[in-house]
């Protein structure tokens, strides 16, 4: 059921058109916002790099393409929206499209949605961003947040953890296919680090509840479970019933292992500035946990499936040279 009410938008009332604008909503996490809004009745618009995409929501969801290359275009596609849930991002540097594009870019959205009148901007952005930040995907995201402040559009921050399930379920997902295919599963450092996963349906929820918060939010969106790594992949490795021995490796040994099995996979599996983000401990939220869904019982309810398959990340995401 669609909640249509008056939308602040500074002192002045903005009329809920019904129609919201999910960026990315044919990639994993931009489908679980669009599932959820579809839901509630609303109308969904998508902008995307791939917009004939084969999809299950390709024939609810009106695509139009990422417009970078003109501003107008790009303000043109966000007209009559009531509020742009904004995912777009990338996961790491490659060919053309590196973190400090995607963060002109983002600047470049948000300005385009103040000229179109969206109401407000719902954006996805990543527990622990810092613009004194070491590692250029947990800066860019605090760039991005910045950028996003100064353009005058009432706003609402969603800083998830790790986010697992889906129809394109990776890192879990991926875990469990070395599991059950390698006789050794090597961890960077100690393994102690915290993981705090957070399922996809959560995000969306807690994204479309603050759709409606007043002023300006910033939330993070973690699961009910605090865990280490070590014991998140040993749940996994008992869930799949793999016996692939875990040992431990220096994070430089761990970024070369990744290399070279992402030269076999033809894909990145796992990049330096991910390992030193997941061993520096950023995927943990200090909030009290707005997730309700426990990655055991996800777990436990899809052990069968976990794994058959690698999800490819390149083929899935640069298809067409872009990000989806």
């Amino acid at each position: 059921m669609s909640r249509s009410r008056p939308l602040s938008l500074g002192s002045l009332p903005v009329s809920d058109t019904n129609l919201d604008l999910v960026t990315g909503a044919f990639s994993n996490t931009g489908s679980g916002i669009a599932q959820r809004l579809l839901d509630e009745g609303r109308e969904v618009r998508t902008l995307t790099f791939h917009p004939e995409r084969a999809h299950l929501l390709r024939d609810r969801v009106r695509a139009l393409p990422y417009r970078f290359d003109d501003p107008v275009a790009l303000a043109r596609s966000l007209e009559g929206v009531t509020t742009l849930y904004n995912t777009y991002w990338v996961r790491f540097d490659h060919r053309r499209v590196t973190f400090e594009a995607a963060v002109a870019n983002s600047h470049m959205l948000f300005d385009a949605a103040r000229q179109a009148g969206v109401a407000r901007i719902v954006h996805l952005s990543v527990s622990n961003p810092s613009l004194d930040s070491s590692l250029r995907y947990f800066r860019g995201k605090a760039q991005v947040e910045q950028g996003l402040a100064d353009v005058s559009v009432p706003y609402s921050i969603v800083r998830p953890t790790w986010i697992f399930g889906g129809d394109s379920e990776v890192l879990a997902n991926n875990i469990a296919w070395i599991l059950r295919h390698f006789p050794v599963f090597a961890l960077p450092g100690t393994g102690h680090y915290p993981v705090q996963p957070v399922h996809i349906d959560d995000v969306a929820r807690i994204s479309e509840d603050v759709a409606h918060a007043e002023g300006n939010v910033i939330v993070d969106a973690a699961g009910p479970e605090r865990m280490s790594f070590e014991e998140l992949v040993k749940a996994i490795r008992q869930a799949v019933g793999a016996r692939s021995r875990i040992v431990h490796l220096p994070p430089a040994a761990m970024s070369a292992v990744s290399r070279a099995l992402g030269l076999v996979m033809r894909d990145v599996v796992l990049t330096r500035e991910e390992i030193d983000g997941l061993t520096g401990g950023l995927l943990v939220s200090a909030q009290e946990p707005r997730g309700r869904i426990r990655f055991s019982d996800w777990l436990a309810e899809h052990r069968a499936s976990l794994g058959r398959a690698y999800a490819h990340e390149l083929r899935r995401h640069f298809a067409g040279a872009a990000p989806a």
